[in-house]
């Protein structure tokens, strides 16, 4: 059968992509629990779903396939033992909030059937969820005024982060933040248990119990050989060379890795907010990433032919750098924003950067970043919009949205 997992380029013909419509776990967002759980303001759920389903029938009128977290998920634990030690799992890496409530939880989540299992852990478990008889210990039954058994995921729509497919292969990331470490749950189900994914042989690249830390947003296939990977507030330089050393070792098709480091701040969250490749020689970029003198700290990493040893090489320029690892004369780095001090740093905020391609020189953008859109199409890119007011408020963009699973090779 035919493979079901090959990315060897940010830009071949999307074929089929993996979202996440948001669901009720926006609607448990508390201003109390915003920064607990990596929001900045709370998204009004019937406006984000609109726009969130205007993102997906882009895409589908466009030929590609879209696939649901939700369904494949639902899918993948049809049997009883597989959805067990779904459930275990899942309150084994809760235990922080459920304060001696596993059974009484267990039980609650037993009752239900499969799909609204997997809505319910990710919307999160309300306490008021479980009636007050079913509950057996004086501490549940007493005024608590943390409100959640479970807590809820709402970055989940960003499906960029916690896996990634490289190749054939596939990264299932330990993502930095407590608050979104269970999210790489579902893809490990899925790729275990799916129909669609069992009966291959997908090599994993990088585990979610790694101890580094390694989030999509900072993953980049350049090319068939070449991935780039940011240095970021998200993701560590050790999680980079062990992901490379693994790549390496089991013979994938990524020769070069070229780790990019990027200011640690959240405003450039991944390597994907301030840089994503759209066209075979065209990128977008911030400018802020750069020094005053336009160098960065790139560094290249190779393994020694004939050894396990790695050879890191340092960079300082991203255009040479591009240069000589996709072999191209010339290219052309798009700035956010034109470059102003104001347009750039405010449409960086929204993502501006941050595009999805679905074919070289095609992109899907948000369409509050106008002035990095009209940037783009002066530069010949062709230039989809689509509606951000609800969506932006998580703080990614429509290459964040997404995590693409099949694209067509590039020549």
């Amino acid at each position: 059968m035919k493979h079901p997992l090959n990315i060897t380029s940010e830009i071949g013909k999307l074929k089929t992509v993996l979202l996440h419509r948001p669901g009720k776990e926006i609607e448990n967002l508390t201003p109390q629990y915003l920064k607990r759980l990596l929001f900045d303001d709370i998204p009004f759920l019937p406006a984000i779903q609109k726009e969130h389903d205007y993102f997906a029938n882009i895409l589908s009128n466009r030929g590609i396939e879209v696939i649901y977290l939700d369904e494949l998920m639902t899918e993948s634990i049809q049997k009883d033992e597989i959805r067990l030690a779904f459930i275990e799992q899942i309150l084994l890496e809760s235990q922080s909030n459920i304060n001696g409530s596993y059974e009484t939880v267990k039980e609650y989540l037993l009752s239900l059937p499969a799909d609204e299992l997997v809505k319910k852990v990710m919307a999160g478990v309300v306490k008021s969820d479980i009636e007050q008889e079913k509950k057996v210990h004086l501490h549940e039954m007493m005024p608590d005024h943390y409100p959640f058994y479970l807590d809820p995921m709402p970055n989940l729509y960003f499906t960029r982060d916690p896996a990634a497919v490289i190749g054939e292969g596939i990264t299932l990331n330990r993502m930095h933040e407590p608050a979104r470490r269970r999210e790489s749950i579902f893809m490990d189900y899925i790729i275990s248990h799916h129909p669609r994914f069992r009966q291959h042989d997908i090599p994993t690249y990088y585990k979610r119990d790694d101890i580094y830390s390694l989030e999509g947003g900072d993953e980049l296939v350049l090319s068939e050989e070449v991935a780039a990977i940011g240095v970021s507030a998200r993701t560590s330089a050790q999680g980079i060379e062990k992901l490379a050393r693994e790549m390496f070792s089991r013979k994938s098709s990524i020769k070069k890795v070229v780790a990019v480091e990027i200011p640690k701040i959240r405003a450039f969250m991944h390597l994907d907010t301030v840089f994503t490749m759209i066209d075979y020689d065209k990128f977008t970029y911030h400018p802020a990433i750069e020094d005053r003198d336009g160098s960065m700290k790139i560094y290249i990493l190779e393994q020694v032919t004939g050894s396990d040893h790695l050879q890191i090489t340092e960079k300082t320029s991203l255009t040479e750098t591009l240069k000589e690892v996709l072999n191209l004369d010339e290219l052309v780095l798009i700035p956010c924003g034109g470059g102003c001090p104001i347009a750039s740093a405010r449409e960086q905020w929204n993502d501006g950067s941050n595009t999805l391609a679905i074919a070289p020189g095609v992109v899907v953008t948000y369409d509050r970043n106008y002035v990095s859109n009209d940037i783009l199409r002066q530069n010949g890119v062709e230039v989809i919009e689509i509606f951000s007011s609800e969506l932006s408020r998580g703080r990614g963009g429509p290459r964040c949205m997404s995590m693409p699973i099949l694209r067509e090779n590039i020549s």
